[in-house]
């Protein structure tokens, strides 16, 4: 019978890859800030625009009813005299028109009031967002400097065999780091003892592995064929070619623990 198949999941994420999510998020959050900066100005350039033209038509009405009032009790005094209306209810009249002029006034005061609050809350909000986005420039510029810190340990090697593998990773922060550069596919596995683990187009079964020194052996198994790395290191590049086109694949292990060794397999686009 063959043996059960299983692909051990990868439990662990480190900093780099919530550094890397978090940049994302950064750049979100910095064009979400722009934009409201944008909308937010021209909002204030409205109310202000639209107070600046309600002011200049209070005063217009207020004039107006200045004069109408002149005009009122103008003609009231000469229709009470052409109708007979006596002096007291020419003044219940005029206090009637002059009472309605004042509600008027008052109702144009609180409207105005009102347009000066909202430009002064819209205000207050665009500098909340210049605040928020001060934030976000220091925290762009806190993950350009982790992501280029991390960039600066990666390394380059020759395979075991002797075959140049451009840059290898020795932790799994680092392969996050390839992965986003997306020279190469990655695939990132934990492999135990006496399990056998598929990968790609190929199958990886671990033989032995030695904490103390780092050391361990396992077998490939491609196009039919059994390939033993036997007594390798750490941070070593182990190379093979498989497939139809005979194409370069590449292993490397960064973890060496009781019965089980963790790294990634790196492959052709």
């Amino acid at each position: 019978m063959p043996e059960t198949v299983e692909i051990q999941p990868v439990e662990t994420r480190t900093s780099s890859a919530a550094i890397i999510a978090g940049a994302v998020v950064v750049v979100l959050l910095f064009a979400v800030a722009l934009f409201l900066i944008v909308d937010l100005r021209g909002r204030v350039k409205t109310l202000e625009a639209g107070a600046d033209r309600q002011a200049a038509e209070t005063k217009v009405i207020e004039d107006k009813l200045h004069l109408t009032n002149k005009n009122i009790e103008a003609g009231m005094e000469a229709l009470g005299s052409k109708v007979g209306m006596t002096q007291e209810e020419l003044g219940r009249r005029t206090n009637e028109l002059r009472a309605q002029q004042e509600r008027a006034a008052a109702r144009l005061s609180a409207e105005q009031q009102a347009t000066n609050q909202k430009v002064a809350s819209v205000n207050s909000e665009v500098s909340g967002v210049k605040t928020d986005l001060g934030g976000a420039k220091s925290d762009i510029a806190s993950t350009r400097s982790d992501l280029a810190a991390t960039k600066a340990k990666l390394e380059t090697a020759i395979g075991d065999l002797n075959v140049h593998s451009g840059l290898i990773a020795k932790s799994h922060d680092e392969l996050e780091f390839l992965k986003h550069k997306g020279d190469r596919n990655y695939f990132e596995f934990t492999l135990k003892k006496k399990e056998r683990s598929k990968l790609a187009t190929i199958t990886l079964e671990l033989k032995k592995s030695d904490p103390k020194k780092s050391r361990f052996t396992f077998n490939i198994l491609a196009d039919d064929h059994t390939i033993e790395k036997k007594d390798r290191t750490l941070g070593e590049p182990l190379q093979f070619y498989t497939g139809r086109d005979k194409q370069l694949y590449e292993i490397v292990i960064f973890t060496v623990g009781k019965d089980e060794i963790s790294g990634y397999l790196a492959t052709p686009k």
